[in-house]
């Protein structure tokens, strides 16, 4: 049950109670479901792992320090206990996954969950684009625009550019884009050996039409964090320097497709970006231990636009407190994946007692994963976790559901090959508390240098 519930709750938060539930939506439903899950999930809470993870503490950290942000920054309680509410939907999803995903079929569910929502959007897009609603700028039902479409001017053009999006958490281009490009490398947890019709009907497949879904968007950023995945997941097969040759090669291919919708690719054409992070620091340097307040950073930039870049959106609004935490739940789950996902930290291991029932044909059976298969699930969501980190160079989505949704299937795969004892245990909270502090200390004046090579390659 509560997986299921589980499942709803994060469908309903992607795609909106109101696309969801339709008619019903104003009761709250999204609401009274959150309550229900909540309650599910406290007896899980009993035999789980979220008390051996750093990211269990980083969370609570965060929630914390969204929290302060406001009280401290802006001297107004209310408006603190508003940005929390407003940041533990997005983390509530790390303790779902961990509470209730315990085995690769739930995973399975998780992924093709994902899938559904990106369908979702694709399907409805293209509705009305097959409808000439987008290239004509006309409108759906009369006088109301396509809300699954964002229009903005091309570069150098005077014609409008149309750009897919989803709803809720997904409600721009580019981060629409960005759920694709994670869910793309997941679609492979449905990856069968010698099973080529099935491997068609459900990779190859629905891989193509994200692919488009993608080229919908026109996101730049996409187009860099498709290649990131790429050119990772072709390394170890083909070597570094083959890796990097595929990567041109496809983003030549880019290039040729007109993915990005004429916007420009370039330092010149991330100017508005860097410009933002510097401002994005600027704010920084005033605030600098609390930030200038949860999602505050717009008031303090020339064009009321936050600062496109997770880390300086973090560290912006959150100051160095909100940093360090966001740091610790990061490291951790970017370290036990590549764990999971590399031959030599992983061994054969030993299987696990079937649990025992007061009725012997009900005995659960277990699953059977040997090394191998280890490997590749914490390949394929180290592959998804570096596509949302390399998007999220270019976007302000450090607090996203996505992030702490793929911080918990790290943690899923991590236990079940801890569970079978084919893994050292996970690190120790006190190095990795070390290590978020000295990743905090790294970030900010890595980001200072950044912003300042590009002004001066400009």
């Amino acid at each position: 049950m509560g997986f299921v519930l589980s499942v709803l709750y994060l469908v309903t938060y992607y795609l909106t109670p109101t696309a969801i539930f339709g008619p019903f939506a104003p009761f709250r439903i999204e609401l009274i479901l959150a309550v229900l899950v909540f309650l599910v999930s406290l007896p899980a809470l009993l035999k789980s792992f979220l008390g051996k993870t750093p990211q269990t503490i980083a969370v609570i950290g965060l929630a914390i320090g969204t929290f302060l942000s406001i009280l401290v920054g802006s001297h107004w309680f209310s408006g603190a206990v508003e940005a929390f509410l407003a940041f533990i939907p997005n983390a509530f999803a790390y303790f779902l996954v961990c509470l209730h995903c315990n085995s690769k079929k739930k995973l399975q569910v998780l992924v093709a969950m994902l899938l559904f929502v990106c369908l979702f959007v694709i399907g409805r897009g293209y509705f009305d684009l097959t409808r000439g609603i987008p290239e004509s700028g006309g409108a759906v039902s009369g006088s109301t625009p396509s809300p699954y479409f964002m229009a903005e001017r091309s570069s150098g053009s005077t014609e409008m550019l149309y750009r897919l999006r989803g709803l809720g958490e997904i409600n721009d281009p580019n981060d629409f884009a960005q759920l694709i490009v994670c869910v793309l490398p997941l679609l492979f947890i449905f990856w069968r050996a010698k099973r080529t019709f099935l491997n068609i009907l459900f990779v190859i497949t629905p891989a193509g039409i994200l692919l488009f879904g993608a080229y919908l968007t026109h996101s730049r950023g996409a187009i860099i964090a498709l290649l990131a995945i790429l050119v990772l997941a072709t390394r170890r097969k083909f070597g570094t320097v083959a890796s990097v040759i595929v990567g041109a090669i496809a983003f030549a291919g880019a290039a040729l497709i007109n993915f990005s919708g004429g916007r420009d690719i370039s330092a010149d054409g991330g100017a508005d970006r860097v410009s933002l992070w510097g401002q994005g620091l600027q704010a920084f340097r005033g605030h600098p231990l609390f930030g200038v307040g949860y999602g505050s950073m717009p008031d303090y930039t020339d064009v009321h636009l936050t600062a496109h870049n997770s880390v300086v959106v973090c560290v912006a609004e959150l100051g160095l407190f909100g940093l360090f935490f966001w740091c610790l739940f990061l490291l951790p789950s970017l370290i036990d994946c590549v764990r999971a996902s590399s031959p030599a930290r992983v061994s054969s291991g030993v299987p696990i007692a079937v649990e025992e029932s007061l009725f012997p044909h009900s005995a659960r059976k277990v699953e059977e994963i040997d090394k191998d298969e280890i490997n590749r699930l914490g390949l394929i969501v180290l592959l998804s976790l570096t596509g949302f980190l390399v998007g999220g160079w270019f976007l302000s989505r450090a607090y996203a559901l996505t992030l702490f949704l793929l911080g918990g299937m790290t943690e899923v795969v991590f236990d079940i090959a801890l569970r079978r004892q084919m893994i050292a245990p996970r690190m120790k909270l006190t190095k990795a508390i070390s290590y978020a502090g000295l990743l905090t200390v790294a970030l900010v004046p890595f980001m200072y240098l950044t912003v300042l090579v590009l002004n001066r390659a400009r």
